[in-house]
């Protein structure tokens, strides 16, 4: 089996693992800090958004399973692609929507998927989705990891995170691991 990796910021790092975290073919998701410039940032600095890092996940995942593509239609479909530097409530450079590839295969496809999807007006505003290398990747305080799992009724995962996964169940039924 030849796993691979691919890095994705689509907002809070706790909604965009507990969606990956669902997701058939996923074997692994890390909650991180990616693409800024200071080397092994603290979630307090890349709230200031003073480091350039986006909060991201490291998805890693069997493509025998799920390709590409699949995990970068799952991940525009729960999350808002259109809005420049904010998910929801959450804003900020930290919040952006982000495509930070491994290889040239998923930065040729995540191209070739917005444009089917500006083609096809999916959003009814444009895609301001990053596509860039990954870059400075470090893994986010281990009181992240699995927050959603742990936390599922604190108030943030009870109204935003719990939404989302409910989202992607019912749009991605086919996608779903088996509980």
């Amino acid at each position: 089996m030849q796993l691979q990796t691919i890095t994705l910021g689509g907002g809070c790092f706790w909604c965009t693992e507990a969606v990956f975290d669902r997701v058939r073919g996923v074997t692994d998701v890390q909650s991180g800090y990616a693409n800024g410039h200071v080397l092994n940032p603290t979630y307090e600095q890349v709230c200031s958004g003073t480091t350039g890092h986006n909060e991201v996940v490291r998805v890693t995942f069997d493509p025998a399973v799920i390709s590409v593509r699949e995990i970068l239609e799952i991940f525009f479909g729960t999350h808002d692609p259109t809005t420049p530097n904010r998910q929801g409530n959450d804003v900020g450079t930290q919040y952006r929507s982000g495509i930070y590839f491994h290889t040239p295969e998923q930065e040729k496809v995540a191209h070739e998927l917005i444009q089917h999807m500006v083609q096809a007006q999916w959003f009814d505003a444009p895609v301001v989705t990053e596509v860039v290398p990954v870059a400075h990747f470090s893994p986010a305080e281990p009181y992240h990891h699995d927050y959603y799992a742990r936390n599922p009724q604190q108030g943030y995962c009870a109204a935003v995170v719990g939404p989302k996964v409910n989202k992607f169940r019912k749009t991605f039924t086919r996608f779903l691991k088996p509980d």
